[in-house]
């Protein structure tokens, strides 16, 4: 039994062992998100493969959606190019049931990965190309609150943020300056409305990402290396909304117990990884059954029906509430 397309085949084989598997035309979704692609995840860590990327598992299973996910990894290439492509984009997750019981799902939401890197024409052409597709209704990030930030401990601007205000969005270096690249990109293909929606556990995530991308706007315009309507774009709610959300999920690394049940079920290939920027990942991911995500209902290109697979949208003020009462009354009562 193996992780990948061909393996997958023998459907029997699996079922047998108490996977549940998906139950749509991957190939069919596949090819429909290449064409009209909606939702682009940064971060393909754990707690997408065991959330978001389960939530688009349900809902494309239930017929509700017909398009599927696109990953995308900035940090470590290494996670796409060891893990993610050799399954062909397919993960086991496993849920700790409260009763001590697991259960056991091969997950194929995710039909595509990229590579976040301005240095690869291909990879990042590709992104591009994404970002231009009018459909493309929401960009979403669990890339740490790290990810977010422009200076370092001093309060300095980092060496790779500095290097992209000056030399502008042509082949950026930091994280944040090719994320604002691909929404020049957008911009400049018409300037099609996108929501910027950071998951990560935050407060107030979404003014952090919007502060970066609204840096490197600003700074791009003041040298002349973006056009003035840039900026503008950037904080234009009616074009780029920054929603805030509050997530909630526990997934830890993934386990050698877990491991052990998965290589007697007959998987081949499950050995974990560690990539040279010491990144833990395997095919795998265990996590507990509980989970929360709460999104603030603000979408300029409108947005999936994700409420039908148990995400919650409300207001800001509520989300900050949730969020209070996560902090204040569950975490430290």
């Amino acid at each position: 039994m193996r992780l990948d397309k061909e393996g997958l085949e023998s459907k029997a084989q699996w079922e047998a062992k108490g996977y549940q598997l998906p139950r749509f035309d991957r190939q069919k979704v596949a090819d429909s998100t290449k064409e009209n692609p909606f939702w682009i995840h940064f971060g393909a860590g754990n707690i997408f493969r065991a959330f978001q990327a389960n939530v688009m598992q349900d809902l494309l299973n239930e017929g509700i959606m017909e398009r599927g996910l696109i990953v995308a990894e900035g940090f470590d290439y290494e996670i796409i190019e060891k893990m993610n492509r050799p399954h062909d984009d397919y993960s086991i997750l496993v849920t700790l049931k409260a009763d001590g019981n697991i259960e056991k799902t091969v997950v194929g939401s995710v039909v595509e990965s990229c590579i976040l890197d301005s240095g690869n024409d291909m990879e990042f052409g590709h992104l591009k190309e994404i970002f231009g597709k009018k459909s493309l209704q929401m960009v979403s990030f669990t890339i740490t609150e790290k990810g977010y930030s422009l200076t370092d401990s001093k309060g300095e601007i980092l060496p790779a943020v500095m290097t992209d205000f000056i030399s502008g969005p042509e082949k950026p270096v930091s994280y944040m300056g090719k994320v604002a690249a691909l929404l020049y990109t957008r911009f400049l293909n018409g300037e099609k409305p996108i929501a910027m929606v950071s998951m990560d556990n935050c407060s107030h995530n979404g003014d952090r990402l919007f502060e970066a991308i609204n840096a490197f706007a600003g700074k791009w315009t003041e040298n002349g290396k973006a056009e003035e309507g840039f900026l503008a774009y950037i904080n234009n709610k009616e074009k780029v909304s920054f929603p805030w959300t509050m997530i909630d999920k526990i997934t830890p690394r993934p386990d050698a117990y877990i491991e052990e049940i998965l290589n007697k079920d007959g998987i081949q290939g499950l050995e974990p990884v560690i990539t040279s920027k010491n990144t833990y990942v395997a095919p795998f991911v265990n996590a507990e059954e509980c989970e929360y995500l709460i999104v603030e209902d603000a979408f300029p290109n409108e947005r999936p029906p994700l409420e039908k697979g148990g995400v919650i949208f409300t207001d800001r003020e509520t989300v900050e509430k949730v969020e209070r009462m996560k902090v204040c009354t569950c975490l430290n009562p």
